[in-house]
């Protein structure tokens, strides 16, 4: 997890995780809509798994 996916997962969720899935970035969506924080705790959550 780089500086820089941390960084963009802070200011915009959705577009970190760009790179794990339409699954992952439908569910970051709508989390950030519900909230900010939500949306933030997911995407670090999904940059922070393995696989």
């Amino acid at each position: 997890m780089s500086f820089w996916r941390v960084l963009l997962a802070i200011v915009f969720p959705p577009l970190s995780v760009i790179g794990k899935g339409c699954g992952s970035i439908l569910i970051v969506l709508l989390l950030t809509l519900c909230g900010w924080v939500p949306g933030v705790i997911a995407a670090l959550v999904i940059l922070n798994n393995p696989k």
